[in-house]
C-alpha cells in the first residue's frame, strides 16, 4: 500500500527542476524571465539580492530585491516555476541570518551584503 506522502512525491516529481544552482539568502542572482507579450515571448533580465528562501519541494520560493531608479523592487518567484528561463549566481554573500528584511530600510552602502571571496588555488611548479 502506497502512503499519501509517496503519492504526492510521484505527482510532483515531474515538475521539480534540477537545472538551477544552489543559492541562499545574501547571494546575488541574475535571472532571465519569460514574459509573454501579445503573441510572442521575450526574455526579461532581473538581477538582485536574494533576501529570503522559503518552503520545500514543489512549494519552495525565493524573494529577490533590487533597487531600480532609486526605488526598491522585490519579486517573489516559485523555485520550480517555468517562468524562470535561467538563473545564475553572480556572487555569494556572507550573512548571519536566513531572512534579510533589514535591507529594506538601508540605503546606499549600508544596503549591501558582504561578499565571500573565493580562494584561488596557486600551483607552484617545482
Amino acid at each position: 500500500m502506497v502512503s499519501t506522502l509517496e503519492k504526492m512525491k510521484l505527482i510532483n516529481s515531474p515538475f521539480l527542476r534540477s537545472d538551477l544552482p544552489a543559492f541562499k539568502a545574501g547571494d546575488v542572482v541574475k535571472m532571465k524571465l519569460r514574459v509573454k507579450e501579445a503573441d510572442k515571448i521575450r526574455l526579461h533580465p532581473f538581477e538582485g539580492t536574494v533576501i529570503r528562501v522559503t518552503g520545500g519541494g514543489i512549494n519552495a520560493s525565493f524573494t529577490v530585491r533590487k533597487v531600480s531608479f532609486g526605488e526598491g523592487v522585490e519579486k517573489v518567484f516559485p523555485l520550480h516555476s517555468p517562468v524562470i528561463d535561467s538563473l545564475q549566481v553572480v556572487s555569494k554573500g556572507k550573512t548571519n541570518r536566513a531572512k534579510l528584511y533589514y535591507l529594506r530600510t538601508r540605503v546606499g552602502k549600508a544596503a549591501k551584503v558582504k561578499k565571500i571571496e573565493e580562494k584561488q588555488t596557486v600551483s607552484t611548479a617545482a
